[in-house]
């Protein structure tokens, strides 16, 4: 029972987390788009990165949302919050320019508050992974 109410908690959390900041980029998307084109890490993307990322974080919630492809929304999920991560590591040490994090609650934080804030979600994600596939193998092996 705590398993299941655990994997909701995180589950739910993702889906506002990534519903929010889908929301926020696209609903300020000039911004969003001349900050990623100022980053020197994405600057040649960044005209793909405005859309792509909102869309696949919308994707995400929607997978999350159904039982069945949950999993796969949760691993997809870890996998852009480490990417997300891996980005704000590659600013914060290797950049000359730090750009805006601009767009919502979330540009409240810093950016090293906002890669703790991530580490914390990657956590979340990682238990409610496991979580869920030590229930799916216990459905597996009982009769």
């Amino acid at each position: 029972m705590i398993k299941r109410i655990t994997v909701d908690i995180v589950s739910y959390a993702y889906v506002l987390l990534f519903l929010y900041a889908a929301t926020s980029k696209l609903m300020d998307y000039d911004n969003s788009e001349m900050q990623m084109s100022k980053s020197p890490v994405i600057t040649d993307y960044a005209s793909i990165l405005v859309w792509l990322v909102p869309a696949l974080e919308i994707l995400i919630s929607v997978l999350i949302a159904i039982p069945k492809a949950a999993m796969i929304g949760l691993l997809m999920a870890l996998g852009m919050m480490c990417a997300f991560t891996g980005y704000i590591f590659i600013i914060l040490n290797y950049s000359d320019f730090i750009p805006c994090s601009c767009g919502g609650v979330l540009a409240m934080m810093g950016w090293r508050t906002h890669m703790v804030f991530n580490l914390v979600f990657i956590f979340l994600a990682i238990v409610a992974i496991v979580l869920k596939a030590q229930k799916a193998l216990e459905k597996q092996h009982s009769p």
